[in-house]
């Protein structure tokens, strides 16, 4: 177990403690771990209605992350993923309430059902009036059990700012309690894991998943789900969530809030395109999302996974939901837009000098790009492979990318040499992102720029344009040989290439030295320093790997030659 805490048995307070000192709005209680709002009253007579929530930890930001004016009064922090004690509850309403009472917000799980209600009765019969409100929104197991017996999951956070946002209005105990009721009674959620979680003070992980299975209908407690699948898309996952949301929530002609919730182990990415499908399929299903949440709301600590809360809105809620709160990690607005805006990029084309002069097009020109093509598609897996050990992986896909659009280029393109790198660069630029993009598009550029614009292009002119791509990727890069980068091959194949023809070589023969080069500049970079790039970060651990990009260059050079051979 890797996890970043001290003894296991401390963690709890010890996050609490992190929490309130980061947040000049919150106090921590002495005994209990229970966060409570700083800016409370001191005299119980002035106080508003003190809404309370809570649980086991390893569910943050809920429930301390919510505590502020707006949301949560107090937040009581059981064990991970244990209920928190009667007297940590009871000791929370003690200090918070005033004469005007106490809603609790509760998970509907026995421990916290059991707890908090007996909490509520001791503080009754202190004279404090208590409203509890459970929340049973998980639908994962709404076929094999009554309603009042399913979970409360992440759909809770949603009753804690509508309640929230009551008592800021100043209402009254009766009213936060029927208000929260009903937006516990028409919110709904479905999860799905993809691993699971380990407790710190277990030490492994809950249960265990194969790399192609995901579970459906998982609680927050590392538990396992009600059924395993196959992994599959995004937009499949999603659609089975909301077939069973939309079994046990009516959504047809409903105006929704919808909150997609990570459980701690999933990045943005992952939870924004969740988030799209699911908007894009309610619309379909006829509903009308109008508010809309992403992001670690109830987590399950590391679990990979996420769930998808629906609340049917009346015009009370969506006011509730939407109005300002102190909290600070509750986001600032939650409009959803009603469709999704695009903007077409307006690029500057204009048609390269002598383009529309351009003679019909070079057979070997074609033949060469097209082998160059070929070759990066075929080298995919060993660049990815070489890039992982030191990079970030992406030069596989990259090199893929390029190939596919140096295949789309027009025969137009390959009427002149100059014109056919130009193009070529073009292309490479809009084709590939990262640092790879721009690289080849510079030296493709001045590339073009050293060969003659007309007439016949000798050996000795391609020569100087492979020179004047390696001193362009220099210049915008900042490397030189023995930096470990592509110029670990291109440098020598360009040297190589003006040696050989100096000696009387022929064209093709001088070539032939320019790739041997570029592959012994391969070999060397394996036993160079980084200095550039990502793999500058890993320094020696990368020692013994090839760079990915000399090799690339040294692949494509390997192609143009091969195909200048064919006749």
């Amino acid at each position: 177990m890797k996890k970043l805490i001290n003894d296991p048995r401390g963690s709890v307070r010890e996050m609490l403690e992190g929490m309130v000192a980061l947040h000049p709005g919150l106090a921590l209680m002495d005994e209990e771990n229970v966060v409570i709002d700083a800016s409370l009253p001191e005299d119980p007579e002035r106080r508003s209605v003190a809404v309370i929530s809570g649980g086991g930890s390893g569910h943050e930001p809920a429930h301390a992350g919510y505590v502020g004016r707006g949301m949560l009064t107090a937040a009581v922090a059981g064990d991970v993923f244990t209920s928190p004690s009667v007297d940590a509850v009871l000791a929370a309403i003690l200090a918070c309430a005033g004469p005007r009472g106490a809603l609790l917000v509760v998970k509907n799980y026995t421990g916290d059902r059991l707890n908090f209600r007996l909490a509520a009765e001791l503080a009754r019969v202190r004279g404090i009036p208590v409203e509890v409100v459970m929340v049973a929104d998980d639908v994962a197991l709404r076929d094999s059990l009554p309603r009042e017996q399913s979970r409360g999951v992440a759909g809770t956070v949603l009753v804690h700012k509508i309640a929230g946002a009551a008592v800021a209005r100043g209402l009254p105990l009766e009213e936060v309690a029927a208000l929260a009721r009903g937006a516990a009674e028409s919110v709904a959620t479905m999860g799905i894991s993809l691993g699971a979680c380990t407790v710190p003070a277990v030490g492994r992980p809950g249960f265990e998943l194969g790399d192609d299975e995901i579970e459906f209908g998982l609680g927050i407690h590392g538990e396992k789900g009600v059924r395993k699948s196959a992994m599959l898309p995004a937009d499949t996952i999603v659609d089975s969530m909301l077939e069973s949301l939309s079994q046990a929530l009516s959504v047809k002609g409903c105006r929704l809030g919808v909150l997609v919730n990570g459980l701690g182990g999933t990045p943005p990415m992952e939870l924004a395109i969740v988030a799209r499908r699911a908007l894009t399929r309610l619309r379909e299903l006829g509903a009308e999302p109008v508010l809309g949440w992403c992001g670690n709301f109830m987590t399950a600590l590391e679990m990979p996974g996420c769930s998808l809360s629906l609340m049917v809105l009346d015009e009370a809620r969506e006011d509730l939901l939407t109005s300002p709160t102190e909290v600070r990690i509750w986001p600032g607005s939650a409009e959803v837009a009603a469709e999704v805006k695009s903007v077409t990029a307006s690029v500057l084309d204009e048609p390269l000098p002598g383009a529309d002069e351009a003679g019909p097009p070079c057979e070997r020109l074609q033949r060469a790009v097209a082998a160059v093509a070929s070759a990066m598609v075929a080298s995919e897996e060993r660049l990815t492979e070489l890039d992982s050990a030191a990079g970030d992986g992406d030069l596989g896909a990259s090199m893929v990318r390029a190939a596919q659009a140096l295949r789309k280029l027009p025969d137009s393109a390959f009427g002149a040499p100059a014109d056919c790198l130009a193009r070529a660069g073009e292309a490479l630029r809009r084709a590939i992102g990262g640092s790879s993009g721009p690289f080849y598009a510079f030296a493709l550029l001045r590339a073009s720029q050293a060969l003659p614009s007309e007439g016949e292009v000798a050996a000795q002119d391609w020569a100087r344009a492979l020179k004047a791509a390696g001193d362009a990727i220099a210049e915008i890069g900042g490397a030189a040989p023995g930096d470990r980068t592509m110029l670990d091959a291109l440098v020598p194949a360009s040297q190589a290439f003006e040696a050989a023809l100096a000696e009387g070589l022929d064209g093709s023969q001088a070539f032939a030295r320019a790739v041997e080069a570029a592959w012994r500049g391969v070999e060397a970079s394996a036993r160079m320093h980084p200095r550039f790039g990502r793999a500058a970060y890993l320094g020696d651990r990368v020692m013994g790997v090839p760079d990915g990009g000399a090799e690339a260059v040294a692949k494509w050079l390997e192609a143009i030659d091969r195909s200048c051979g064919q006749r």
